[in-house]
């Protein structure tokens, strides 16, 4: 007889596990299921082992220029080794201490591949279990491109796995992951050119932010080529692209986008839908073309942040399980943080959408040298964006880039998504000297 749960889960990332958690408290019989390593991308070649890569970065900034105010400092090594074997056991602390987490919330959760079967039957292992509801949380992977000599480069999974400091590396792709990574290694010594297929690093971004990382990067190091298509790599490590040839890598990393790993799930058994990408559609609910078969996180390709994954999941088991009817998420005004030298926080509307989706609209900016830079020879700038409509000047985006940028936004998007004004910001005191109070005092 098979095994049967109130809920399945395939995949124990930020989706697949703050389902079974949340539905655990409400009493329910849980299963979660994962082929990799449990904690998804997010934990393990994802969010926490860049930030861990980003205090250090930071840390060898600031190491740099402590200089400029007084202190007699300098360098006298890096040990990537070292580095990555404190970052290593600190994530094998936090998978670790999943398996008695989940085994405290009476959640079981089983190592292999998960495969829709049926409707209601799922198979890992050679064994089947069934379910009153599935949920479909397999995350995603990074792209690789099918191009000759592309398996000559690595992917982020590869960075994270990295034995010795890359001295010159080649970045492929100016999009979140790109950016990221080509700040780290610039800041902890690496020679880095970075190769964007458009004529801006982060393509949907507002402007402001595109011009000014565009400008810090190429003033801090960054060697940067736009519009750039790469037609092959040698295996040693030239770039053949449309405007010349470039060599003298030792590393080359693909950091094109990500691609959903729904194609072994089994879908057209159970009837799920998927598009041409490969990403589940579903509704508002998470619910796909099947109706007690639910996706979650990046295989939706909609918002594929781990804090929208988790909170999607978490309303859904409140919705099954709590009789919260119409408990959803709603991706509208969600606050993201990329982790670039210096960081940049943005929620809402850029400028270039708010003009084509209202007819009044007023943008309010500052831009300047942050007082943590004002007295080092190399500076980065800050530049702060609200973009207000209408005759009561909601505010609909609020863009920032500089010293502080993922921390302060934080508080700001929840004013945001409160349906602030600028009035409103307006009327709160500023706490100064900070770079944030620009944000209450702009005219």
């Amino acid at each position: 007889m098979k095994k049967h749960y109130d809920i399945i889960a395939i995949g124990a990332g930020s989706g697949g596990l703050s389902v079974v958690e949340r539905a655990a408290e409400y009493g329910k019989k849980c299963l979660v299921i994962e082929v990799k390593t449990i904690g998804g991308t997010c934990v393990n070649a994802g969010c926490v082992p860049k930030k861990v890569m980003w205090f250090a970065a930071n840390t060898g900034v600031m190491i740099k220029n402590a200089q400029g105010f007084g202190f007699e400092v300098e360098q006298k090594g890096f040990s990537w080794k070292k580095l990555k074997a404190g970052r290593d056991n600190y994530i094998k602390g936090i998978t670790d201490w999943y398996d008695g987490y989940l085994q405290k919330l009476g959640v079981d959760y089983i190592h292999g591949f998960g495969q829709l079967v049926g409707k209601n039957t799922v198979s890992v292992n050679g064994k089947e279990y069934t379910a009153e509801y599935i949920v479909l949380s397999p995350g995603g992977e990074p792209v690789v491109p099918h191009i000759e000599g592309a398996e000559y480069g690595i992917t982020s999974d590869g960075f994270f796995a990295l034995e010795e400091f890359p001295k010159k590396v080649a970045v492929i792709g100016g999009g979140y992951i790109g950016v990221e990574l080509a700040g780290v290694l610039n800041a902890l010594g690496s020679r880095v050119a970075l190769f964007s297929r458009g004529g801006k690093l982060l393509s949907g971004f507002d402007p402001m932010i595109q011009n000014t990382l565009d400008k810090d990067y190429s003033n801090h190091g960054i060697t940067i080529h736009h519009n750039t298509q790469i037609s092959k790599i040698s295996k040693y490590k030239t770039l053949f692209i449309n405007q010349g040839e470039f060599a003298g890598f030792d590393t080359i990393i693909w950091a094109v986008g990500r691609k959903p790993m729904t194609q072994h799930l089994g879908l057209e058994v159970a009837g799920v839908k998927c598009d041409q990408k490969g990403f589940i559609p579903t509704d508002k609910f998470q619910t796909t073309n099947i109706d007690n078969i639910f996706a979650l996180g990046d295989a939706t390709g909609r918002t594929p942040l781990t804090p929208v994954a988790i909170a999607a999941g978490r309303r859904l088991s409140d919705r099954l399980y709590n009789n919260m009817t119409d408990r959803h998420l709603d991706y509208h005004n969600v606050a993201t943080v990329v982790f670039s030298h210096p960081p940049i926080g943005t929620i809402g509307l850029t400028e270039v959408q708010a003009n084509e989706k209202f007819d009044k609209v007023k943008i309010y900016k500052s831009e300047f040298t942050p007082m943590a830079d004002a007295l080092l020879k190399h500076k980065t700038t800050t530049a702060l964006k609200l973009v207000c409509v209408g005759d009561d000047e909601k505010v609909v985006g609020c863009h920032i880039i500089g010293h502080g940028a993922d921390e302060m936004l934080q508080g700001f998007a929840v004013a945001i998504k409160m349906g602030a004004t600028k009035k409103q910001f307006d009327d709160t005191t500023a706490i100064h000297p900070t770079s944030a109070e620009e944000l209450v005092t702009m005219r």
